[in-house]
Order: structure tokens, then sequence, then C-alpha cells
């Protein structure tokens, strides 16, 4: 059985995004196709939650080669918007910090609904523990008010 939302999406579905493309690629190093995040619509460092969003378009890269003629987004993608979230928080968090933060592992992931062009990702993001080398969030995403996965993803420090 999925489980219940981690942060109500509700009032950030047509707020103004607290963060642009732009802004969270200037704190996160990944480039090209893989700046997968849009925008973020809440970040509240002191509670550990994030929101953010990924459109979910028919010209992206992945397109003509995931399952051509009906292309689906893959899990794996999903999963590296929700790792770049988390990352984002802890790197925002902490404007000196430099580090790069590296997957150190996915746990509890189940994949409940596919996501197809067009769509926006909802990526849900709450962290679950904190240490100076390690970051540990609870992430789900949301297409149209339903589950479309859920996880546990794990970020290492990385010395720059």
């Amino acid at each position: 059985m999925a489980a219940p939302l981690l942060l109500d999406l509700q009032p950030h579905l047509n707020a103004p995004r607290a963060y642009d493309r732009g802004q969270i690629y200037a704190r996160l190093p990944q480039r090209h196709e893989f700046e997968v995040l849009d925008g973020i619509a809440h970040l509240d460092n002191e509670a550990g939650e994030a929101i953010a969003y990924m459109d979910v378009r028919d010209d992206q890269w992945w397109c003509k080669a995931h399952v051509p003629g009906n292309p689906i987004l893959p899990g794996v993608l999903m999963l590296e918007a929700a790792a770049q979230l988390a990352a984002f928080m802890e790197r925002y968090c902490k404007p000196d910090f430099s580090a790069f933060v590296g997957y150190g592992g996915v746990d509890e992931c189940k994949f409940r609904q596919t996501v197809s062009p067009p769509a926006r990702l909802w990526i849900l993001c709450r962290r679950f523990e904190a240490r100076s080398r390690r970051i540990i969030c609870q992430v789900q995403g949301v297409v149209d008010g339903v589950l479309a996965f859920e996880a546990k993803v794990t970020g290492l420090v990385i010395a720059t």
C-alpha cells in the first residue's frame, strides 16, 4: 500500500517558484541533460522539507529511445531529480558548503505508476537524517495528485 504524501502539495501548485533553474544549478554541479529540476516551489531547511518539480516534455533526450512511440520517464531520472533536490537542500542551507553530494544509496524504492510526457512530476522531500558526511531523505514523486514513486535516498558528502 502506498504511503500518504510526505507534504501537502496543494498550497504550492500555483505558488511562485522559490528557486528557478538558474538558481538551482548555480549551487548544483550537474549540467546539460542532467539539469533535471525545473523549479523549487518550497524549501524549509529548519523543517527539513522541500518540494520541487520536473517538467516532463516529449522533446527530451530520453524520449526517442525509452519506449519509442510511448515514452516513459526512466525511474533512474525520477530518482536523480529527488537526489538533486536533497543535495540542493543540503548545499543551500550551508552557503559556504562546496563539496559534492553524491549518491550513497537508494532504499525502499517503489515505482507506482508510469510518467509520460507531457507531465509535471512533483518531488516531495523530507530529511530523515543529517550528519556531517551523510544525508538521508524520504522522497516521493507525484503526478496529477497520484503517487508515482517513493524511496529513501542517501547522499554522501564527497570532498571536492
